[in-house]
């Protein structure tokens, strides 16, 4: 029999290693790797935390609740009875009450910041006092922005914002986070020197917090100069009007550039970027920028003021409040129209009290051909139109002879109000009610349209059935 011999260096499979009683399910889990970081876990908690010296920080924590608590209280009154009182109405009072508020906060921080001094200068580097100083200065943050500000807004930015950074400061890697975001960044040109500008994203976040902190400031300076511009009975309305526009837009904007100008903006490169924005706001904001400068005319131009009583096309009513981009108008059923302002420009509109705000009103009329003393029928009118409410006597209302017309004499009868904000229409129908009374207490008809019809041709019996019928039934459909 012939047999085939395996070369010599070829090897035998091995047996498989002893897997030392180890299953598949753990080598799938992977309990070793997981007993090993739960060891190093207890490791690094024995020796870290179960020191002394977080011991000693574990304990001023406590501590620091004993002296806040009796210092927080008298803090408190001091605020209410000395720096409450002398601070004005407005911002300033809500700062110095929710000062108040927060007392007892305030002087536990102000206990671990010492303590954390305290700590340095022995050489201990406190883990645990800086992380709670952080969480509670971003509590007391909140809080102070929440009492003071009262803005859902700036309450929620405060909120999102304060307790991200806290947290990133408590676990020391707040400095990792910022070299990041300075070393994310995007080039801007060269400067005067040759030297590459560059925009990092921690200077993007830093322009954003100093100009939420400015524009805030801005508000709150432009609504106070506003009040104080308002009780100046010197100054006319439409120029105090355009005192606040300026306002409105000029403060923001020194906002931004002081924002800028404080985390040290190249404003030497937005020189690349102006043509890019000069064609941006001719294309993209042209009826942004005409609304602008409507709103500036018209104020100049005193075309129209807060208090006016106008109407554009079918908005009728009077103007409350002129803004940079539009003027509300509230009219006789209490909405308020938002109307653009390059629509008074462009469209016109009728201003009842430019000048003056007596307004004259028209309420036409006709009486029947078989009225004989159309003098004297005039003259009741017009002593029925001077007993409503609001029509003036002076200028006296008036009552003209306007057209014979083919079914009544018709008349126009004019009288003046002073008061157009109160409405036109209704005083117009008060005053025609009270003639129509006076017209049937003295017998005199109001005509309607009449029309003699002629037909030529008509089925048989037509005209036997019109004859049957009323003469007065017969009228023009």
């Amino acid at each position: 029999m012939l047999q085939v011999q395996q070369p010599a260096d070829e090897s035998v499979p091995a047996e498989p290693a002893e897997s030392g009683g180890e299953s598949a399910l753990e080598q799938l889990v992977g309990i070793d790797a997981l007993r090993e970081k739960f060891n190093e876990f207890v490791v690094f908690f024995q020796s870290q935390m179960l020191s002394i010296d977080v011991a000693i920080q574990a304990a001023i924590l406590f501590i620091a609740l004993v002296p806040a608590a009796v210092f927080g209280p008298q803090l408190k009154k001091l605020i209410q009875s000395q720096i409450a009182p002398r601070a004005p109405y407005g911002v300033l009072r809500r700062a110095a009450s929710a000062f108040a508020h927060i007392a007892t906060p305030i002087a536990l921080f102000i206990t671990l910041q010492i303590s954390d001094v305290i700590l340095q200068s022995f050489g201990v580097y406190s883990v645990l006092v800086a992380a709670g100083s952080s969480f509670l200065a971003a509590w007391i943050v909140i809080r102070l922005v929440t009492l003071v500000i009262r803005s859902p807004f700036w309450s929620k930015v405060a909120f999102y914002l304060v307790w991200p950074i806290a947290a990133l400061d408590a676990f020391g890697v707040l400095d990792d986070v910022l070299i990041q975001l300075e070393a994310f960044s995007i080039p801007l040109g060269q400067n005067d020197s040759g030297q590459a500008e560059r925009l990092s994203a921690l200077d993007l976040v830093r322009t954003l917090a100093v100009f939420g902190v400015l524009f805030w400031g801005a508000s709150f300076i432009n609504k106070f100069v506003t009040s104080r511009i308002n009780a100046i009975d010197e100054l006319t309305v439409s120029f105090k009007a355009l005192l606040a526009k300026i306002l409105n837009i000029l403060l923001p904007v020194i906002a931004l550039i002081a924002a800028l100008q404080i985390v040290g903006f190249p404003f030497g490169t937005l020189a690349i970027f102006g043509g890019a924005v000069g064609l941006g706001v001719g294309l993209g904001m042209q009826r942004t920028v005409s609304n602008f400068f409507a709103g500036f005319t018209l104020i100049a131009d005193k075309s129209i003021k807060p208090g006016d009583v106008i109407q554009i096309e079918d908005t009728f009513g009077w103007v409350t409040e002129m803004n940079s981009r539009y003027v509300s108008i509230r009219t006789r059923d209490g909405m308020a129209h938002l109307v653009p302002n390059d629509r008074f420009i462009n469209e016109g509109v009728i201003n009842w009290s430019h000048s003056d705000r007596v307004v004259r009103l028209h309420a036409p009329f006709g009486v029947s051909y078989g009225t004989k003393d159309l003098r004297a029928l005039a003259s009741k009118v017009e002593n029925t139109a001077v007993e409503v409410e609001r029509v003036l006597k002076t200028p006296a209302p008036r009552c003209n002879l306007v057209e014979f017309g083919d079914s009544s004499i018709n008349f126009d009868l004019r009288f003046w109000i002073h008061d157009p904000a109160n409405g036109i229409t209704n005083v117009r129908s008060d005053v025609m009610m009270a003639v129509w009374e006076m017209l049937q207490e003295n017998g005199i008809e109001v005509p309607f349209p009449q029309r003699d019809l002629h037909i030529k041709s008509a089925p048989k019996g037509l005209a036997v059935e019109i004859d049957d019928r009323p003469r007065s039934h017969i009228r023009e459909e």
